[in-house]
């Protein structure tokens, strides 16, 4: 029998981007908050500046949980699924955020109503055939407040392009309206990427720094940016990436009002005869744990969030906590990322180190910020420029059809020609179908002998069609840069596992076809609430994680101020 805990008024189950935001509000209102993670507080000690740790050794932190977590993928039903490679799914106070690129997006506001705006403006029969997409319970301005406290609370560097309505030429001109600046100017740019955003101005297209969850400055009491080009797929060793694990987290304990439990691996949520969530079992070693808490708020990564909630069997919930409606696992997507463009240059580019984050933008393509009467697909795409090479990457390149990828001629080629090569990040619109979601994988397990999640998914017409439009948007701009050769990458089929994954416990006001409603709680379990991407209904053309964490401060403040209908 698991050993019973002290009660707790909430349990939050992670501690990464969702959760480790979400901490904040509740222990500032007084809530005595219990944060279960499976890993370790790691500190700038643990960031080495190490290519092979970093990039191709995966850092012994970041796997050790996970790889045998690692969930198994397969394009259709009628195919059988295999175990993925990797995935960068982190274990540590402040998850994924310790490593990730730091790119920090708000949603465009058609992102929240894809559904109306493109039946309004191209009709119904433009929405793709299968898919489930819906919009969201509210807008863009309903979240832009809690946009607007995250990039205060994190610290978020960049450059605003629409001040309550003002546009500023000089950022984004298609976001939608921003109470007030960032907090922070955005990261410099280098030559080349100014010579990149004038290519893109002079083709008529709209060129913006990206935000980032950076320091461009000395913010917070931490130091800016060192540009030292190690940080994407690695911690930042300066404190300058802004993970909760260095903001808010912090300023929740000093509250008194949380503890932090480590190495706490939660197996399932137990709930009542009348189906509410009663605390969660976990287990450190050899132990196993009950935390009780009045209030259960989930805050894993897409997979391991739907995954809790499909082991978490009961009389009340025999198919899964919360899934009496057979949501759980529904509606899922994952960024269609693929599809890049590289371009050899007759120039150095001088694009060596830097960051991910450290970018030339262009949203001119994404979202419906273009006419789309003539095409065959809805969304589109955002074109990133980065600053990011690395010696291994570098030499890690092709030859551009000019010689062989092998011996002296591959050798000769890269010497002469490492820093005149350049690819796009290109991140797209993907929508939900009823035929790609998320179950337990039937044979696979992990250590203690739990399913892992098995992925069904593909790319359907609509993605794959903003894919090839958006390569031609890049070779475009690639031309007008003098590219002497440009590669394409293929279009993409099975969706597989993405370090972008939404859906799965989708929001929304309608029970049968949601697992949680407007607020994060879930409908057939008032008092269990669901933080991360899992709940977004709709990917948008940009990383997922400002909108993750203003999703989880707007859940974390509403169950401080209905506590009593929530808690009781």
């Amino acid at each position: 029998m698991p050993r019973q805990l002290r009660s707790a008024d909430v349990v939050v189950v992670g501690l990464g981007a969702a959760g480790g935001v979400s901490v904040q509000p509740l222990a500032e209102a007084g809530l005595d908050v219990v944060g279960l993670e499976a890993g370790t507080w790691l500190d700038r000690r643990d960031f080495a500046p190490d290519e092979i740790r970093n990039n191709y050794r995966d850092w012994p932190m970041l796997v050790k949980k996970t790889f045998n977590e690692r969930m198994t993928s397969r394009a259709t039903e009628e195919q059988s699924a295999n175990r993925i490679g990797g995935h960068p799914m982190m274990n540590a106070v402040g998850g994924t955020t310790l490593h990730y690129w730091a790119q920090s997006w708000r949603l465009n506001p058609w992102d929240f109503r894809v559904v109306s705006e493109t039946r309004r403006r191209y009709g119904a029969g433009r929405l793709p055939a299968g898919s489930t997409v819906e919009d969201w319970p509210f807008g863009y301005e309903e979240l832009e407040p809690y946009y607007d406290r995250v990039e205060r609370e994190i610290g978020v560097s960049g450059q605003a392009g629409n001040v309550r309505g003002d546009i500023d030429r000089r950022g984004n001109r298609f976001e939608g309206p921003r109470q007030r600046a960032y907090p922070m100017r955005p990261l410099r740019w280098t030559a080349y990427l100014e010579r990149m955003a004038d290519a893109a101005r002079s083709l008529g297209w709209h060129a913006f720094p990206g935000p980032a969850a950076i320091n461009s400055e000395a913010y917070q009491g931490r130091p800016g940016c060192g540009y030292h080009g190690f940080c994407s797929s690695g911690g930042c060793p300066l404190d300058a990436k802004n993970s909760p694990h260095l903001t808010t987290i912090p300023r929740a304990l000093e509250t008194g009002n949380l503890r932090v439990v480590p190495r706490a691996h939660v197996t399932t949520i137990e709930v009542d005869s009348s189906g509410r969530t009663t605390g969660v079992n976990y287990v450190t070693g050899n132990e196993e744990f009950f935390q009780p808490a009045r209030v259960v708020l989930i805050a894993g990564y897409t997979y391991e969030n739907v995954r809790l909630l499909l082991l978490s069997k009961s009389r009340a919930y025999p198919e899964g906590l919360a899934n009496n409606h057979g949501q759980v696992g529904r509606h899922y997507l994952s960024h269609h990322q693929g599809a890049g463009v590289g371009a050899l240059l007759p120039y150095d580019t001088g694009a060596w180190y830097g960051l991910p984050a450290q970018g030339v933008a262009v949203d001119d393509f994404a979202d419906d910020n273009f006419d789309h009467s003539g095409l065959d697909f809805i969304g589109g795409g955002n074109l990133w420029a980065m600053s990011d090479r690395r010696p291994i990457s570098a030499a890690s390149m092709g030859t551009y059809g000019r010689g062989r990828n092998w011996g002296s001629a591959w050798k000769r080629f890269i010497r002469e020609n490492v820093d005149r090569t350049h690819s796009f990040y290109i991140q797209k619109t993907t929508l939900p179908y009823e035929d790609n979601y998320l179950d337990l994988d039937p044979q696979y397990t992990d250590e203690l002998g739990l399913p892992v999640i098995r992925i069904t998914a593909q790319y359907k017409d609509n993605e794959r069609a903003i894919a090839a439009y958006m390569q031609d948007r890049a070779e475009e701009w690639y031309r007008e840069l003098g590219a002497l050769e440009i590669t394409r990458g293929g279009l993409g089929n099975t969706m597989g596992a993405s370090t972008h994954a939404y859906g799965g416990t989708r929001m929304g006001d309608d029970p049968e076809t949601n697992v949680v409603d407007r607020w994060g709680f879930a409908h057939e379990a008032p008092n269990l609430g669901v933080l991360g991407a899992s709940v977004m209904g709709t990917s948008g053309a940009r990383n997922p994680t400002l909108t993750v964490q203003a999703l989880a401060w707007r859940t974390a403040q509403h169950l401080v101020d209905a506590w009593r209908d929530i808690a009781e």
